[in-house]
């Protein structure tokens, strides 16, 4: 079989021609390359280098990566990529090579339209549109796969995370490093099964993998995407929100985060992917702190934007942490109120124990069978089975990255510690809520409840009378307050909820008496 990096069109011209001191050429240096810029036309030179991540040292890994860079970026840009150049001298000999690109404009570039305030959206969508053909066509291998496990990941932050420890540290804050690779680690560590479905799913990919807006171009007869990176296979593999999560979180840098979101959902819309809201952030945040990293790297000039991307970085690991709250409390409190509140708010999944012990007992959510407290539905057998499966159901909803409300009475220390157990081994944030309101609204509500006929809960005043004598003492939730109107009570309970700094940790405020 031939070789396609041996087929690609190969044109030749003297070095005479690329050396401004005798040519009409412009010269536009990067990090590795030299761009001779001839009119219409680049000629994108490799640096005679070795670096650590990059050996450019040789004549012949030179030309090897220009070879790469050619078929590969023409999975996106066909026409831009138009070949391999020999550089010949004036003897005739091959002395190096080239990559022959068309040039492009710099007024169709992406940031300088989002800059201009001008409407990207087609390109945007055209955009998604051939990435998501680019991944669907990807081959699939073990080889691929291996690069979106958690030890994989795992070793790709602390790899980049250690380089910005030996760099200059005048821009990032003392602990701030050590602050990201705690949440960065912890969230992977928690999300084995997810990682592991995204593989099994087919979602990791041989896709870009640099993929920002300065390097895409719009134009009416469809985008031209630029510059994947070509030097290291391991860098540009990974799952498809690695690829598609490093141009939101672009477009989010330079002002754009609505531009960014509609980015995402048109990949889903052309791709069939889906995902979880903290999975999204966490590969944003990694690429926040691979472009911090850059900038650190090219120097001073630089440090702002380093500054943001690290900003960037620890927001989206902080949107992206898993949380596992817990709405409890009396009967009539306004526990499911709350924590159905909450749950739209933050999109977090509410698991309700009422509708949970139905489920156990084969009834419907309105069959409604009430009996004494501690016998039916409320017995002490019963009441275990539906803790049992609340956890069950937390559990594998943490593990594939999805926060959990548990929205239940929790009486009891021991279900109440069982949470917060489960909470530390998901790598979750712990944060345990206690609703309270005097007894006769309490009473009333119930009584208001049952006339109505709507409801899970079959819970009378003499089950909340009787379960109120055996409640626990909660010395670790913090007490809500649900006589005021919810809408002033749920951004205080939001605010606890994003407080909460790690998993297991249990703010503290003297409970009701």
């Amino acid at each position: 079989m031939t070789d396609p990096l041996d087929e690609l069109p190969t044109f030749r011209i003297g070095a005479s021609e690329l050396d401004p001191a005798t040519a009409d050429v412009e010269i536009v240096e990067t990090h590795i390359s030299t761009l001779v810029l001839a009119g219409d036309v680049v000629h994108k030179r490799k640096k005679h280098l070795r670096l650590p991540f990059i050996d450019l040292s040789t004549a012949a890994r030179r030309e090897q990566i220009c070879r790469r860079e050619v078929i590969l970026n023409r999975r996106f840009s066909s026409d831009v990529y138009l070949g391999i150049e020999e550089i010949v001298d004036h003897t005739g000999q091959v002395v190096d090579h080239a990559v022959l690109m068309r040039r492009m404009p710099d007024d169709r570039r992406l940031t300088t339209l989002v800059g201009r305030h001008e409407d990207v959206s087609a390109c945007l969508t055209a955009v998604a549109r051939t990435i998501a053909v680019c991944h669907a066509d990807s081959p699939r291998s073990a080889a691929i796969s291996a690069t979106a496990t958690p030890e994989a990941l795992h070793q790709l932050w602390q790899h980049n995370l250690d380089e910005m420890a030996e760099l200059r540290t005048d821009v990032v804050e003392p602990g701030e490093l050590d602050d990201i690779e705690d949440m960065a680690h912890r969230y992977l560590d928690g999300r084995t099964s997810l990682l592991e479905r995204r593989i099994s799913d087919g979602w990791i990919v041989d896709g870009h993998g640099d993929l920002i807006a300065d390097d895409v171009f719009c134009f009416d007869d469809g985008p031209r995407i630029l510059d994947c990176l070509e030097f290291d296979d391991v860098l540009r593999w990974g799952d498809v929100l690695l690829d598609v999560g490093f141009l939101a979180m672009d477009l989010e840098h330079i002002g754009r985060p609505d531009l960014a979101a509609e980015f995402l959902d048109h990949y889903g819309e052309f791709s069939g992917e889906t995902h979880c809201a903290s999975l999204a952030h966490h590969y944003m945040a990694y690429r926040a702190l691979v472009r911090a990293k850059v900038s650190l790297l090219k120097g001073p000039s630089h440090d702002h934007a380093a500054r943001s991307y690290l900003d960037q970085c620890r927001s989206h690991l902080l949107e992206g942490r898993v949380h596992l709250v817990v709405v409890g409390g009396l009967p009539g409190t306004g526990k499911s109120t709350l924590a159905t509140a909450i749950g739209d708010q933050l999109g977090f999944v509410v698991l309700r124990s009422d509708e949970t012990r139905k489920e156990l007992a084969g009834l419907s959510a309105r069959d409604s069978r009430p009996s004494a407290y501690g016998h039916g539905l409320y017995s002490a057998e019963m009441t275990d089975a539906t803790y049992e499966m609340l956890l069950d159901r937390a559990r594998s909803l943490l593990a594939r990255g999805e926060s959990v409300i548990f929205d239940a009475s929790f009486s009891a220390e021991r279900w109440r510690a069982a949470t917060a157990a489960l909470a530390e081994e998901s790598g979750a944030q712990y944060t345990p809520v206690r609703c309270a309101v005097p007894s006769d609204i309490a009473h009333e509500r119930i009584r208001r409840r049952a006339a109505a006929s709507d409801d899970a809960s079959d819970a009378t005043v003499r089950i909340a009378d009787g379960m109120a004598e055996r409640f626990e003492v909660w010395n670790d939730a913090t007490t809500v307050d649900m006589t005021p109107p919810l809408a002033d009570v749920v951004p205080e309970v939001v605010s606890t909820i994003r407080r909460t700094s790690g998993p297991g940790t249990r703010m503290s405020e003297e409970p009701e008496r």
